[in-house]
């Protein structure tokens, strides 16, 4: 059974048994860039915060394996919350495991006139560290997603083509604008259509060769909110890949917007990291 036949009977059997009115979306006659919008919602803007722990495990192609624990935290902007209007968001992520990256913090200020901002806290040597614009497509804490992948992409960076629709998914292929500024030429995702999550997006060089694939390998329903707990990046060109595995997920938490600043890249806020 492959990993997207799975998360499709994950997300059915989740549909069935809990939908609401409230996660009910109406799918007559929506064009390509209301899928998107929708999809780019139920993934980042879940509640007006949230909180997961993550359990990374980043395997090469011999096999070999390295180990990341690390808490997120997300809070919105106050025009998030409405897929019409889906607005800015802060990212707060900090390490736990192993001892050569504990302490260490990654935050993310997401903004939608300009480039994001993110810094990079690193304990060993007291240093703050911006990230380039041009480096949000590189490897995040040496694992196979990228910078971007924690946050999420700008969906107005790209040009979006509904290219299958079947009973169970919407296929749709996107188009970097500024073809320079990845590595990628286009990069296909198959959103679920009862609950509009992407359970797999795949990406391709000029030559149409896949470069990259993300899956979700398991869904649940947390507060009201189809919810990826558990997720792959796999590099196919080398054969490594990296899994992430979410627990104790939070939605509504009330975190303040203090954290998500530059004093608290070395005072960790330890009260909603536990």
């Amino acid at each position: 059974m492959t990993y997207l036949f799975k998360a499709v009977l994950v997300l059915s059997v989740i549909w069935a048994s809990s939908a609401s009115p409230a996660l009910a979306f109406d799918v007559t006659g929506m064009d390509v860039m209301e899928v998107v919008k929708k999809a780019n919602h139920v993934s980042y803007y879940k509640g007006d915060d949230g909180r997961a722990k993550v359990n990374m495990r980043i395997i090469d192609s011999q096999g070999r394996e390295r180990a990341r624990e690390f808490v997120i935290l997300r809070k919105d902007n106050d025009q998030a919350g409405d897929e019409q209007i889906d607005g800015g968001q802060k990212f707060y992520v900090y390490f736990n495991k192993p001892a050569d990256v504990k302490k260490m913090v990654f935050m993310v200020i997401k903004n939608m006139d300009r480039d994001d901002d993110r810094w990079l806290y690193l304990p060993a040597l007291d240093l703050v560290k911006r990230i380039a614009a041009s480096d949000e497509r590189t490897s995040f804490v040496g694992s196979h997603f990228y910078y971007e992948d924690v946050s999420g992409r700008g969906i107005n960076e790209d040009n979006h083509e509904m290219v299958e629709e079947n009973d169970n998914f919407y296929v749709v292929k996107s188009t970097p604008k500024d073809p320079k500024s990845v590595e990628f030429s286009t990069y296909k995702s198959w959103i679920h259509k009862a609950t509009f999550l992407p359970v797999k997006t795949e990406y391709y060089d000029e030559q149409g060769q896949k470069i990259r694939s993300y899956t979700a390998l398991k869904v649940e329903k947390v507060s009201g909110h189809p919810t990826v707990t558990s997720a792959s990046m796999e590099d196919n060109r080398s054969g490594g890949k990296t899994l992430m595995d979410y627990s104790a997920v939070k939605y509504d938490v009330g975190l303040p917007d203090e954290i998500f600043s530059e004093r608290y890249l070395r005072k960790a806020p330890i009260k909603y990291l536990r």
